[in-house]
């Protein structure tokens, strides 16, 4: 085997966006951000090294008066071994990455010619993102040169949230050219001798979902860490302009801080942690806090999903009569967090994310390097970094109990405070320093230009396109729980056929309940959730909620006036708070003696109140806005994705599961049913009556549809 190379020649290729020295204009567009950033700093952290020779970063020339003309210049020296050279790219003007497609063969060939030209032979080609990816590929086959890969977002996963905003897939195609981009990747994946990612989900939640995903062929580098800017309390912070904006709010601001920062995404599970705090007076005497969730001038200005985050934070800290113990900024600077992190380390405070899924985690390590402890959900990106630090605990997001013990462990014990601060402290500096990550950075490059021979890859084939053309949707309780035997049968055959057939669950559950009950059943996370009987819908990986199915559904509903008129019917009652969300009302019914379905119908319709309601098992009663249920958000879904309602299998067991199962879709009762409910559908013939109950009874009418034979995604 050769011996590794003294010095490496690494060309850098990062496409789209607007890329420069100094002075990177972050936040710009969509395209120019993190990625940016980052190829600019490791073009910059290899060139101090001495096994480094050369670094080129070859980036778009744009010659456009609406954008500096320092992006025309061809040249740009960072330091006497890293440059950067800017190439045509058949377009002039500052165009999105979406509308680059086209011009990217020209960008190849100038790249190409460019190299001739200044007779540069490169050792690495590393190419950032789906565009540098296509010509990454071109180059490196051209020159017989090793291509290296990091993706930095996914168009499977992208493809994903646009649909969730209520995009319709010819629009996404129209606009953000997803299936090229798709394509593109895939090929990616089929040349790379290697594939850089944050963390251990990405490559299994991520790549995991494309055809040509060869997990031995990636390998996990974190990205690193600006350690001049996130450092351990140095007085400073004492009198910063956060200091007296906290002190503002709170009765006893020399108290240890539980901070958490992030955005007013109800991803990111803030009311919980409200909730935690509010329900444990332990807490309370220990520490104050502080939530800093983006910044705000009112809120009745904002977006319909930040605003009612924010309005649920104040309800609550208003119900737990929280005032004087928790601060709530309305305004931060980029430069104020690392002072927010120093103070509460300087008080002997903690850093909680509780997000219910959490892909990387920099404001983990942001929080580790300046000596801050932390809480952190156990999804994604968190393991590796609490695996890495040894500098906090990781927890369910959803078990309060369990978020409380982990917040109180780590302030009621001075040693153990110190201890995993010390960790954090030298973890950061080993795993996510920028030194850090040039060191395994090279190391991997080494050794794929050390190697005898190139891996062998599978070549890129013309494959089928994005989007399966059938799907499997089931109840949760009366289908997937009770049965451990069966339920791991029906799993394993859905990860069989993952490529070819969307999973779905529908529940009446809320999300955090649903997510609960899958994670003690060791469910994994389908495709779609459809939860709080169908008022919601969001998709994998990272939950994204169906917004336009929102909005949809908000029309004609007023939840306080069904309140209203129902407050003193006789036989009902509401369900405890946790059973209840924005567009479902939850009630315990006793038939003996409320007035039947019919007629709370009919008292809804005088007080001019159009809804839908549901009862379940006798003894539920359930009130949605009319546009949704199950069946409805079944089918929104269908329409979205474009998967016909013939090529999708529901199964249910209660009256919350029939407008799914009626109408063209395959469908199945299984045999543990709520039989009074859904006795009129006995007669009906596209429904299956399965003989086996829970997921044995799934299983058997995947065999009597022969569900799976001839399955496939369809072209495009």
């Amino acid at each position: 085997m050769p011996e590794s190379k003294d010095k490496l020649y690494i060309l850098l290729v990062s496409i789209h966006g607007l890329i420069r020295g100094r002075g990177l204009e972050l936040g710009r567009d969509d395209d120019t951000g993190g990625q940016t950033r980052y190829v600019v700093e490791l073009a910059r952290t290899l060139g101090e090294r001495d096994d480094v020779a050369r670094v080129d970063l070859l980036t778009r020339r744009v010659l456009d008066s609406t954008v500096s003309s320092d992006y025309a210049r061809r040249q740009e020296r960072l330091t006497d071994k890293v440059g950067i050279a800017r190439i045509e790219c058949g377009e002039d003007v500052y165009l999105p990455k979406e509308q680059l497609w086209d011009c990217l063969d020209s960008f190849a060939d100038n790249a190409l010619n460019y190299l001739r030209e200044h007779q540069l032979s490169p050792d690495i080609i590393h190419s950032h993102y789906a565009d540098a990816g296509y010509v990454g590929i071109r180059l490196s086959s051209l020159l017989g040169i090793p291509l290296v890969h990091t993706g930095h977002s996914l168009g499977r996963v992208k493809r994903q949230r646009l649909l969730a905003s209520g995009l319709k897939r010819a629009d996404i195609e129209r606009q953000y050219n997803i299936s090229r981009r798709i394509e593109v990747e895939e090929d990616v994946l089929g040349a790379a001798e290697l594939v850089i990612t944050s963390t251990h989900q990405e490559i299994e939640e991520q790549y995991g979902l494309y055809n040509h995903y060869q997990p031995e062929q990636m390998k996990v580098i974190p990205p690193g860490t600006e350690l001049d800017q996130f450092f351990p309390p140095d007085g400073s912070e004492q009198d910063s302009p956060m200091q007296r904006e906290l002190a503002r709010f709170l009765n006893r601001p020399e108290k240890p801080i539980i901070l958490a920062l992030s955005r007013p995404d109800a991803r990111k599970n803030l009311g919980t942690l409200l909730e935690v705090y509010g329900e444990s007076d332990v807490l309370q005497r220990a520490a104050n806090l502080v939530i800093v969730a983006g910044t705000r001038d009112d809120i009745r200005e904002l977006g319909s999903r930040p605003q009612e985050v924010l309005t649920d934070l104040l309800l609550t800290i208003d119900q737990y009569d929280l005032y004087g113990r928790v601060a709530y900024p309305k305004h931060h600077q980029p430069n104020d967090v690392p002072d927010l992190y120093r103070l509460a380390a300087a008080l002997g405070g903690v850093f909680i994310n509780p997000a219910l899924t959490e892909p990387f985690g920099l404001t983990l390590i942001e929080a580790a390097a300046s000596g801050l402890p932390i809480v952190a959900t156990e999804d994604g990106g968190p393991r590796d970094i609490t695996g890495n630090c040894r500098n906090g605990y990781l927890v369910d997001p959803l078990d309060k109990s369990a978020i409380e013990k982990a917040l109180l462990k780590i302030l009621s014990d001075t040693k153990t405070w110190q201890t995993m601060a010390d960790n954090g402290l030298e973890g950061v500096r080993r795993h996510y320093s920028w030194q850090a990550h040039v060191d395994q950075y090279m190391e991997a490059l080494q050794a794929i230009v050390s190697r005898v021979e190139a891996p062998v890859r599978q070549p890129p084939r013309e494959r089928p396109s994005l989007y399966p053309d059938r799907a499997i949707f089931s109840d949760l309780d009366q289908n997937l729980l009770a049965d451990p035997k069966s339920l791991a049968r029906f799993i394993n055959v859905m990860r069989e056929n993952r490529k070819c057939a969307t999973f779905g669950i529908a529940t009446g559950r809320r999300l955090d309940a649903a997510l609960r009950m899958m994670k003690q059943y060791g469910i994994p996370q389908p495709d779609v959730l459809i939860t709080s009987l169908g008022t919601e819908i969001h998709y994998a990986p990272r939950l994204t909620a169906d917004y336009a199915w929102v909005h949809h559904i908000d029309h004609l509903w007023n939840r306080n006036a069904v309140l209203r008129i129902l407050a003193d019917l006789p036989g009902i009652k509401l369900q405890p708070r946790i059973e209840q969300s924005r567009f479902k009302l939850s009630y315990y019914i006793d038939p003996g003696l409320a007035p039947g379905l019919d007629e709370i119908n009919s008292l809804l319709h005088q007080h001019e109140q159009t809804v839908s309601t549901f009862m379940s098992f006798g003894q539920f009663l359930d009130i949605v806005p009319v546009r949704a249920s199950k069946g409805f958000a079944l089918r929104w879904f269908a329409d979205q994705w474009e998967i016909p309602l013939e090529h999708i299998l529901v199964a249910g067991g209660s009256g919350a599961d029939e407008d799914m199962m009626r109408g063209n879709t395959m469908a199945v009762v299984v045999a543990n049913r709520h039989n009074e409910e859904l006795s009129a559908l006995v007669d009906i013939e596209r429904i299956y009556f399965a003989k086996q109950p829970f997921s044995a009874g799934i299983l058997e009418a995947i065999e009597h549809y022969r569900f799976f034979r001839n399955c496939n995604v369809t072209g495009t």
